[in-house]
């Protein structure tokens, strides 16, 4: 019996490779004979490049970049055979590398981002996917930009200070240090947010206040965006700050679109094409996916939701397993999720689950197998 294991992480607990492992583990104590095929899963945010790299045994490099508050930190990003980089955007201006009490999205910047695009580069990538998301920055890309060698001068030609805000600042863009090795590199984006870069559905508004942004300096944000995109779109002579997922990211997706031709797509459909999932499901008899928690929410381009669209296409029936199934998670079993379980098995804190997933997701997985094996008898 062939098993397909394709979950997403459990965020502040387990990788999708240790919860892939874990269920795995499970099934075999109920099956000791099962053929457990484990691809891991993500959607484009954090775990994206652990779980590539899992899926395709793919080299996972470290280089030194600056964080969103300019600060040194250590960033991996993947390296895969055809000269194929993967780099998630949280590996170095993530969200996660940020006090609560230091998170600045006035002058929070996605410099380390470019350092890593320039990194790739380096190593002579021909095509760099980029995930987007749980970012720190609401700089629309400027500081991603500049690494990468996009000049921005205030109007007194001095050269502009990171983060969003010195955005409104802006009098002049020089291109002519722009890395030359971005005209023939194909660049992916993998996110799920289809925002435009200003307005009430902009980056500012949407995501800014979760990055510490109070309502005037979502205010003050979104002016300093608008202004940077009026003066790209002079010098590029086309306007992107209304494409779908130009606001991704505090608004690296505006940059990506106007300055490095990127094309975009649902992460979880990048990592499931890298991954071979639709390939490994394949004369499989059962997919099993999951992720953190599965509410109503999952429906919009999360990872079991991703998954269950190949599996049913490939007529293999899907069982989910969560941390937590929250409000309307019942509209999955429209899109070919037959069932979906509860991590734990009774009243619990949060601390306790995220200590025992390992645990529990066995104990969880082997139940599924047990009562599998027996409708089938």
């Amino acid at each position: 019996m062939k098993i397909v294991i394709a979950p997403d992480s459990f965020k502040e607990s387990l990788s999708a490779p240790a919860v892939a492992a874990a269920i795995a583990q499970g099934l075999h104590r109920a099956l000791p004979t099962v053929d457990c095929v484990c691809i891991p899963m993500a959607d484009g945010g954090e775990g994206t490049v652990e779980a590539i790299l899992a899926a395709t045994k793919g080299e996972r490099r470290v280089n030194t970049v600056q964080d969103a508050l300019g600060r040194p930190i250590q960033a991996h990003w993947g390296w895969l055979s055809g000269k194929v980089a993967i780099i998630e955007m949280a590996c170095a201006a993530g969200l996660e590398h940020i006090a609560v009490s230091e998170r600045n999205p006035l002058c929070a910047s996605s410099f380390g981002v470019g350092q890593l695009i320039r990194h790739a580069l380096d190593l002579g990538a021909e095509k760099i996917v980029l995930g987007l998301g749980g970012s720190a920055t609401n700089d629309a890309g400027a500081g991603m930009l500049q690494a990468l060698g996009l000049v921005l001068l205030d109007d007194q030609g001095h050269t502009l200070p990171p983060g969003g805000a010195a955005l409104a600042r802006l009098a002049q863009i020089d291109r002519s240090h722009l890395d030359a090795r971005l005209n023939h590199v194909q660049f992916t984006i993998a996110s799920d947010v289809n925002n435009p870069l200003c307005g009430p559905k902009g980056a500012s508004a949407i995501f800014g206040p979760q990055k510490g942004a109070t309502p005037e300096q979502v205010q003050t944000l979104d002016h300093a965006l608008g202004h940077f995109a009026d003066l790209c779109a002079k010098t590029l002579g086309q306007d992107h700050q209304d494409a779908p997922g130009a606001g991704a990211a505090g608004g690296v997706g505006f940059a990506a679109h106007a300055w490095l031709h990127a094309r975009f797509r649902p992460g979880v459909e990048v990592v499931a094409e890298l991954g071979g999932l639709a390939h490994a499901i394949e004369g499989a008899q059962l997919v099993i996916t999951g992720e953190g928690r599965m509410d109503a929410q999952t429906l919009h381009g999360k990872t079991p939701m991703g998954v269950a669209k190949i599996a049913q296409a490939a007529g293999v029936p899907v069982i989910a397993i969560a941390g937590s199934l929250g409000e309307g998670y019942q509209a999955l079993y429209q899109t070919g999720i037959v069932a979906a379980f509860s991590l734990v098995s009774g009243p619990t804190t949060l601390a306790h689950a995220c200590a025992h997933a390992e645990t529990l997701l066995s104990d969880r997985a082997q139940d599924i197998l047990r009562l599998w094996l027996s409708a089938r008898a």
